[in-house]
């Protein structure tokens, strides 16, 4: 029998409890009298520091040994505090009450949020680069109470209802399952503490920040993307406590009239006419920074609908390297001449100048005339999708693999 059962009391367990028991033991009532759970009674958390001091000793198997044969006389290390009931309640379950409970650990100084505002920017703006003076508004320390939100001589108290903590626990026992919720406390915003009316700054009215309207110079290099940030470490909202965030900008670029940007290069289309696309063109163009490129074809290069052509180092400037570019490219739309342009005689002076038409086949038997309709844009749109299904769709294949219409090709050859 051992000399005394003060800790077995405690947990409610008996001498003969193992390891497993104990801890089963010392976890529910350490979820019960936790000080963070019981912030307004003193009995609570003097309970919680009784059965930490068993739970240190019972758990430790020479201390208990020492404790089964001697008491508690005859242990070494004597005396027991709020902190070590802390250490033990950590270690037990990782990271402390809050941190068992879905809070967080030690994560670092905390800081404010930070301020994010997109920047609207041409195109013009990304390739040269710019510099604006943007004026954004935050909160800062007030200067009158030093951030304390109280008049001089007086001083915020901790709130009572939530121990200072800004946040109150509810915890909810679901069979084995524990469900806790934490939730604002409403007594004091989440601060923790709590000042009278009377003893508020009269400056901040107690919020212990004010406002201030900061100009900053925002650098847009050249060769920046959409969607690239520009961050001015610190310089977002103060708080008490807390190490400002950033304030970031996000590069948002703007639609441009004539050219479209893909990485560092441009592209643009050009509409010309039928006679430009035989016989040469020149046209002047007007780039990003001001300058103006005249443009010339060879008067023996023919341009057909559609084709491309690349001026090399006029498109963007690298970001970091504004002496490497990317490439300009130029799509070329053909404009053919209006039904009724040409007439007669300027037909037969035409065929001159071209190459000769297609003889028209010979053909025997009985011939039927065809007259050629025009489609609608729809009808075109409706047409290409109907073909790109037929010859692309898994449910136009044949059970061997191949579409139905390669495989009647393959049927047809071997009647033959």
């Amino acid at each position: 029998m051992p000399k005394e059962n003060e800790y077995y009391t405690r947990l409610g367990v008996e001498a003969s409890a193992s390891v497993d028991d104990i801890k089963k033991a010392y976890k529910k009532m350490a979820i019960k009298f936790h000080p963070d759970k019981n912030p307004n009674n003193p009995e609570a958390v003097e309970k919680f520091k009784e059965i930490s001091e068993a739970y240190e000793v019972l758990s430790d198997e020479k201390k208990r040994q020492i404790y089964d044969k001697y008491g508690k006389d005859g242990l070494k290390e004597g005396g027991f505090n709020a902190h070590s009931a802390e250490d033990i309640f950590s270690q037990f379950f990782g990271g402390g009450f809050s941190s068992f409970f879905g809070g967080g650990g030690n994560r670092g100084p905390k800081k404010t949020e930070n301020i994010v505002h997109e920047l609207q920017v041409t195109l013009e703006d990304l390739y040269k680069g710019k510099t604006s003076k943007l004026a954004v508004q935050r909160n800062v320390l007030c200067g009158k109470c030093s951030g304390s939100g109280a008049r001089e001589g007086a001083a915020a108290a901790k709130c009572r209802t939530c121990d200072g903590r800004g946040v109150r626990i509810i915890i909810k026992q679901m069979g084995p399952m524990i469900q806790q919720m934490q939730t604002v406390c409403q007594d004091c915003q989440g601060k923790g503490e709590t000042i009278s009316e009377s003893d508020k700054c009269k400056e901040c009215k107690g919020k212990k920040v004010v406002k201030e309207k900061k100009v900053l110079q925002v650098y847009i290099e050249s060769g920046m993307t959409h969607g690239q940030k520009i961050v001015f470490s610190g310089e977002a909202d103060e708080a008490p406590g807390a190490e400002p965030g950033d304030i970031i900008f996000v590069v948002v670029e703007k639609k441009h009239d004539i050219y479209t940007r893909k990485g560092m290069d441009l592209y643009l289309e050009k509409n010309i006419q039928l006679i430009e696309a035989l016989g040469g063109f020149q046209f002047s163009l007007k780039h990003l920074d001001d300058r103006v490129l005249m443009i010339k074809s060879e008067k023996t290069e023919i341009i057909k609908p559609g084709d491309v052509r690349v001026i090399k180092d006029e498109g963007m400037p690298r970001h970091k390297s504004p002496f490497e570019k990317g490439n300009l490219y130029i799509k070329f739309n053909v404009e053919f001449p209006k039904p009724g342009f040409f007439t007669d005689s300027s037909l037969q002076q035409l065929e001159k100048l071209l190459p000769p038409r297609t003889p028209a086949p010979k053909v025997t038997g009985e011939v039927e005339n065809v007259v050629l309709g025009k489609v609608s844009e729809s009808d075109q749109k409706k047409s290409q999708s109907q073909h790109a299904h037929y010859h692309g769709h898994p449910s136009q294949m044949d059970e061997d693999g191949e579409d139905e219409e390669h495989g009647a090709q393959r049927v047809q050859c071997a009647q033959q």
